[in-house]
Parts: C-alpha cells; sequence; structure tokens
C-alpha cells in the first residue's frame, strides 16, 4: 500500500527544480506529508497542482505562495550549441541527467528528458541556454513525469555512491599518511635508541 508521501509524490510534476525549498519532489512530498510543508509551494503545478494535492489531503485549495515564485507555461532549455564552451557547469546542476557533453565539448539537452526545472539558466557563464515552451503532451504526460522522477532518483544514487567513494578514497590516504608519519616516527626512535646504546 502506497504511503501518503508517495500519494502526494505522484501529484506532483516531477520537475525537481527546489522552487518549493526543499531537494526536488520526493522531499518536498514528505514534508507535506509531514505537516511541515504547504500544499502551494510548488510554481510548476500551478493552480492545478495545489487543487489535486487539496484534494488527495481534504482541505480547501488555496492561492501559490508568490514567494516559491509564479505560475507559467513549463519550457524546456536549449543549448544555442554555437555559444557553448563546454564548461559543464549546466551538466552539474541538471537534476534529471538530461543534459551530455564533456568538458570543452560542446553540450546538447535530450528534449524527452529535460523537465523545465530552469537550474541550468544561471549556471550557464556565457548565457547560451534558451527556454522554449514544452509540448503540451510533454506537460501533462505521467510518463515523463514518472520517468524524470527515476532520472532523479538515479542521478542521487550515483552522487551518493561518488561521495561514500571519495570519502572512503581519503581514509585511506590520511591512514596511509599517518601509517608512513609512524613508520619515520619509529626508525628516529630506534635511531635514537641505538645512538644512546653504551658502545663497546
Amino acid at each position: 500500500m502506497s504511503s501518503l508521501a508517495d500519494r502526494i509524490d505522484a501529484l506532483l510534476p516531477q520537475t525537481q527544480c527546489e522552487q518549493c525549498g526543499y531537494h526536488g519532489c520526493r522531499p518536498y512530498a514528505e514534508a507535506i506529508a509531514n505537516g511541515e510543508a504547504d500544499i502551494n509551494q510548488c510554481p510548476p503545478g500551478g493552480s492545478a497542482g495545489v487543487a489535486k494535492l487539496a484534494a488527495l489531503l481534504g482541505r480547501p485549495p488555496i492561492p501559490l505562495n508568490p514567494e516559491n515564485g509564479v505560475e507559467k507555461p513549463r519550457t524546456l532549455a536549449r543549448i544555442v550549441e554555437a555559444d557553448c564552451i563546454g564548461c559543464t557547469k549546466c551538466i552539474q546542476v541538471c537534476p534529471v541527467d538530461a543534459i551530455v557533453g564533456a568538458n570543452k565539448l560542446m553540450h546538447t539537452v535530450i528534449a524527452q528528458d529535460c523537465t523545465g526545472c530552469e537550474r541550468c539558466v544561471p549556471a550557464c557563464p556565457v548565457d547560451c541556454i534558451v527556454l522554449e515552451a514544452m509540448p503540451m503532451a510533454q506537460a501533462d504526460d505521467p510518463a515523463c513525469a514518472d520517468a524524470a522522477r527515476m532520472h532523479f532518483q538515479r542521478r542521487e544514487a550515483r552522487l551518493a555512491t561518488q561521495q561514500a567513494q571519495r570519502e572512503a578514497e581519503l581514509l585511506t590516504r590520511k591512514a596511509q599518511v599517518h601509517s608512513a608519519s609512524q613508520s619515520v616516527l619509529d626508525a628516529l626512535a630506534r635511531a635514537k635508541a641505538k645512538k644512546q646504546e653504551p658502545k663497546a
């Protein structure tokens, strides 16, 4: 049986834009379920999204909180490839891995995977990302939202694994440095003890 957070999450647009003040749609859903957040903090979901959440939770609909943003048509990011310098900053902030490219090579957006979160726009140092209207079929398709949720979860898992690997490598290096330092100290202690031995 699905939890309340699952049912709330299923109604969210899965843009993973963080305009709600949480790190993605799932944490926001959990905050609503726990009574820590209100139902009007998702601009991409708009008034229709607020109405769906209100109906699920048996509450009256309320206006979208302007502190979280304004309701507007969903958009897709597009990189003006001639202007792209290949800095990878947009790739680093895309929550659903919808941007492909490599350092110093041109990047491009996979349109069907883009959620229109707009997080790549301020990250781009050369303003080569433009926003275009998202097709209504994509904006309203639950399958697209499900795919975005899966991409976000996969990215989060990958980043967590990479972080754990970095921390493990750091601990290994620290242990190696400590071991090397201890070896030097032991060698110095042996040399000192040898000097203090009575000469025959």
